[in-house]
């Protein structure tokens, strides 16, 4: 894109020199990476990579041993999650995340909430705030639920779960998006449908994603990180990283997913 070739551009993410032991194991090894306003960027590596540390380092949900981490100029490193997503970054999780006990139109209202500046208040209904039922309408619509708001998301099957953890992660207003595995277990049908939505979903947004799907990557990204035993050993375009051979060499065995993505 443009935008990531333009370095007067402020990064959307800066990572600069980012570290994460736990005990004497060190998980994360000074990580440096800069992702422009509006990219797609995804990062893969074998299991045990380090992916999803790194992913809780930028969303705050870890402190990093060393290093930092910024958004759009501001660092935020350190700061607790809640803080970082008021500060414009939400994110999603592997293992869905949604209030099971609430319904779907319920679920998708609480993260409206803090984008139109409400606050809970015992003697106040969001119901009487026609902007935020509007916004929570909108979002349902997008991503295909309008007719299933009024369900018990535990009663949702596991796709739409999913979904409804994507419509959740961008009911705020977020201007980058993290979504960790967002595919993981759907079937194929289900897994273009999820990616299509993930498109619309973040449009004119940045997106940071892990996943497991070669397909999913190379068809989404618009770059590519390829984490290794803690380390980035390759940064580049779909093209670029398809032919690298420390790429491959990363994957050993599995050369057969990224020939699949070709």
């Amino acid at each position: 894109m443009n935008s990531a070739m333009n370095s007067a551009v402020t990064p959307a993410i800066e990572i600069r020199g980012l570290t994460k032991n736990f005990g004497q194991a060190e998980i994360i090894r000074g990580v440096d990476l800069t992702i422009a306003p509006g990219e797609r960027h995804a990062i893969i590596g074998p299991n045990g990579a380090g992916k999803s540390t790194l992913f809780n380092l930028v969303s705050g949900m870890f402190k990093p041993t060393a290093g930092e981490v910024r958004l759009h100029g501001e660092r935020i490193s350190g700061l607790p999650p809640y803080a970082v997503n008021r500060r414009g970054l939400s994110r999603s999780f592997q293992v869905s995340s949604v209030f099971t006990n609430m319904t779907v139109r319920e679920n998708v209202r609480c993260g409206v909430l803090w984008s139109m500046g409400q606050k809970y208040a015992f003697w106040k209904s969001v119901r009487a705030s026609r902007a935020v039922q509007e916004r929570t309408a909108e979002i349902l619509a997008m991503v295909g639920l309008t007719d299933k708001a009024d369900l018990p998301a535990a009663l949702l099957p596991y796709a739409d779960q999913r979904t409804l953890e994507i419509a959740i992660t961008i009911a705020g207003g977020p201007s980058v998006v993290m979504l960790d595995e967002p595919t993981a277990g759907m079937s194929h049908s289900e897994t273009a449908r999820a990616v299509a939505l993930i498109r619309a979903a973040t449009a004119a947004k940045t997106l940071l994603i892990v996943e497991h799907d070669m397909g999913v990557v190379f068809g989404l990204a618009d770059r590519i990180s390829v984490l290794c035993y803690g380390e980035i050993i390759a940064t580049g375009t779909p093209e670029e990283i398809r032919g690298d051979p420390r790429v491959r060499e990363a994957y050993l065995g599995d050369e057969a997913g990224l020939e699949a993505a070709q």
